[in-house]
């Protein structure tokens, strides 16, 4: 095997290693993405079948009841809404109890009610005091039950695990960068002997920096390529085993995650070249060997 061959087989094993690396870092940096973004889904559905029971006056008419429901329908806040009778809340309550209280009483003592449900931005104690406040000023709204301490909760949770989240993200992905910076300063290292060749017959530094750039942009986007591809089959498998979940739903946010991870994998490649080969551009002839 010639020389230039054998420089030409190691250069592409040291490519090839470097697009490994970066794939993996990227796809570990995607699937906590993905978590993020899962987490904040699941905490939405939720929160969205959070119930607000609006308990209406006996003496509310069906037109008033229609134009309740029409009114709300309209409200930024409503996901949904739905009736319920007092007859059919009678049944329920007779089902899950066993025992029918009505043998004591002479009439149905519960009330007609309006069950509302709030987009996920809404569930705060503030906003959800604010529509209440709103609501009681109908004459025939003679309650509004919902349980403050499930909202605070909730709320409290998803703030904790949202900031633990936040911070875990940025120390991977302090890690991915000094690992990436790390393959990618050794691959611009064994080539430090070339620099300093092409600087010393009167290169201009932006003339040398430039294949390296272009080299490393596209070694990025390989392996954002590679882990864009893993991450999908990692989607697909949990989108077909797990359909609760529901991933592969929220097409937007992946297609968000995807490009992010795409985009990730040049500006670190691109600044981590950059900086590399300032640095070997700065060395003296007698440096290069330590």
């Amino acid at each position: 095997m010639s020389f230039e061959k054998y420089q030409k087989r190691r250069l592409r094993l040291s490519s090839l290693s470097v697009v490994i690396s970066i794939s993996l870092i990227l796809f570990l940096l995607g699937i906590l993405g993905l978590i993020v973004l899962q987490s904040k889904s699941i905490s939405d559905n939720f929160k969205e079948e959070f119930e607000i029971s609006i308990f209406l006056n006996d003496t509310a008419k069906e037109k008033d009841i229609k134009e309740l429901k029409t009114s709300l329908n309209k409200k930024e806040y409503t996901k949904k809404i739905t009736f319920l009778s007092k007859e059919k809340a009678y049944q329920t309550y007779l089902k899950e109890l066993g025992e029918d209280f009505m043998k004591e009483l002479d009439e149905n003592p519960l009330k007609n009610s309006v069950n509302l449900y709030l987009k996920a931005d809404y569930f705060d104690l503030k906003k959800i005091g604010k529509i209440e406040k709103n609501l009681l000023k109908n004459k025939f709204i003679t309650d509004i039950s919902y349980s403050k301490a499930t909202v605070s909760n909730l709320n409290n949770f998803v703030k904790k695990t949202s900031f633990w989240l936040l911070a875990f993200s940025s120390l991977l992905g302090l890690i991915s960068f000094v690992l990436i910076n790390s393959y990618l300063r050794l691959a611009v290292y064994s080539k430090r002997f070339n620099i300093k060749t092409m600087q010393m017959v009167g290169a201009t530094k932006r003339f040398i920096r430039k294949p390296f750039l272009y080299r490393s942009i596209k070694l990025g986007m390989l392996g954002a390529t590679l882990a864009i591809a893993a991450l999908s089959t990692i989607i697909y498998y949990l989108d077909n085993k797990y359909t609760v979940l529901k991933i592969a739903n929220n097409k937007q946010q992946i297609a968000l995650l995807f490009a992010g991870i795409f985009i990730l994998g040049i500006i670190i490649t691109w600044i981590s070249t950059y900086f590399a080969t300032r640095r070997f551009l700065k060395l003296k002839t007698d440096e290069l060997y330590y």
